[in-house]
């Protein structure tokens, strides 16, 4: 992996790390750029191979589609796992296997650099409460910058050092694997979006009779082979239905 290559994806993973609004509004951010399928997309331009970012990305983004951080809590840090596992895998010239391994320690070291940015944050927002009990709300106002001076030095500079340092050593390491270790990241890599799913069901899954609408999800496309539209068509005529079922009910 180039400098350049590195320079550009930190640039990225540091703007991806943003929850507020961003220069580019909405369309940049945690919310999108964070979301590791578009990640992988655009890691894929910048290192050559838009497919296999994409297939990485996604790979990724089944493990965490389950996740959300309501007040601050952060259980996993999808930034670290995508800005850093997938172009080191793809440096490697490994699978989406090689990725899922490398997004679960990083999405550790992520939340450490979540938590670490809150405490250090935490004295500037001390303060800003000063400035605004004193009256100087210039000064307060200008309290948000050095907020996002902290978040740049704990994701930039870490996506950018290990991208670029870490690739050649991530390579070496790939092609020193054994055959029956791989096998086992396999193994485990199609084990752990099913993780996510899980996570994700355990919130969407209000009743035992709403399990039937997901097994009817899965007859569906690994039965019935239909493609991504009849499917949607086929949810939004149940979906309707049953809303319509539940406003007589009322």
């Amino acid at each position: 992996m180039s400098f350049i290559q590195a320079l550009l994806i930190a640039f990225l993973g540091w703007s991806s790390s943003i929850y507020g609004i961003t220069v580019g509004g909405g369309l940049t951010g945690w919310y999108t750029l964070g979301r590791p399928l578009i990640s992988g997309f655009l890691i894929g331009i910048i290192m050559g191979d838009v497919q296999t970012g994409i297939i990485m990305g996604a790979a990724i983004q089944m493990l965490y589609i389950g996740l959300v951080t309501p007040g601050g809590s952060m259980p996993a840090d999808v930034n670290f796992a995508a800005w850093i596992g997938i172009p080191l895998a793809m440096a490697a010239g490994a699978g989406e296997e090689f990725a899922l391994a490398l997004a679960v320690p990083l999405s550790t070291l992520g939340v450490f650099a979540v938590y670490g940015l809150c405490a250090i944050n935490l004295f500037f927002v001390h303060k800003q409460d000063a400035y605004i009990e004193k009256g100087e709300l210039e000064k307060a106002a200008r309290i948000p910058i050095i907020g996002q001076v902290t978040n740049f030095v704990m994701r930039f500079f870490p996506i950018l050092i290990i991208n670029y340092l870490g690739s050649g050593l991530v390579t070496t390491l790939v092609e020193m694997m054994p055959v029956w270790l791989t096998d086992i990241l396999q193994i485990f890599a199609n084990m752990l979006p099913l993780v996510g799913f899980m996570l994700l069901m355990r919130t969407l899954v209000k009743k035992d009779l709403d399990i039937i609408y997901f097994i009817l999800g899965f007859i569906l496309v690994s039965v019935l082979n239909l493609g991504m539209i009849p499917i949607v068509i086929i949810a939004a005529v149940i979906a309707y239905l049953k809303y319509q079922t539940s406003v007589k009910g009322a």
